[in-house]
């Protein structure tokens, strides 16, 4: 039977002369597959082949709740004011509010034993700084490095993951 309807479609897309048009056999041919394709895909990306084959869906939300992140921990420190280091007769201030990010919730208490060795950490590094220093994008971004680098080395083993600026002033 399915030979019959092989032979349907060639006398059907046979030219005046009797032979078949290959270019329409071929241009039907494409058509087809691309259109199994696109299908297929559909069916692919909508999750049905993954259903029909077996897949369950409680594995998803299972690996999202196990990749959530958890929940960001933040220590304020108290506010810093230091002189600058100038050349000049003019001094130069710089007022600096600053948040802690940690990497988890139970490290909060080993951080505040350890508050004043960061303090003082940040204290001496501050105090050698220019003007200069401070200026741009570049200068704020070298500067949370720098002081993570510190207190990171000055609450170890605590991890903390960054620092956040909330407030600077350089007068």
């Amino acid at each position: 039977m399915s030979d019959r309807t092989a032979d349907e479609a060639l006398e059907v897309s046979a030219d005046a002369s009797g032979r078949p048009n290959r270019k329409k056999l071929l241009l039907l041919l494409i058509g087809v597959v691309l259109l199994l394709l696109i299908t297929g895909s559909v069916l692919y990306f909508t999750g049905v082949v993954g259903k029909v084959l077996g897949r369950q869906e409680a594995e998803k939300p299972a690996a999202t709740a196990a990749a959530a992140p958890p929940p960001a921990v933040f220590y304020d420190l108290p506010d810093l004011l230091v002189n600058l280091n100038t050349s000049g007769r003019k001094a130069s201030f710089l007022k600096l509010s600053v948040s802690l990010e940690l990497e988890h919730a139970e490290d909060l208490p080993r951080l505040q034993a350890v508050m004043p060795r960061i303090v003082d950490n940040f204290q001496v590094y501050l105090r050698e700084l220019r003007v200069e220093d401070l200026r741009g994008s570049g200068g704020i971004y070298r500067l949370r490095e720098e002081l993570l680098s510190r207190v990171n080395s000055a609450a170890a083993p605590v991890k903390v993951v960054d620092v956040l600026f909330k407030e600077m002033l350089v007068q």
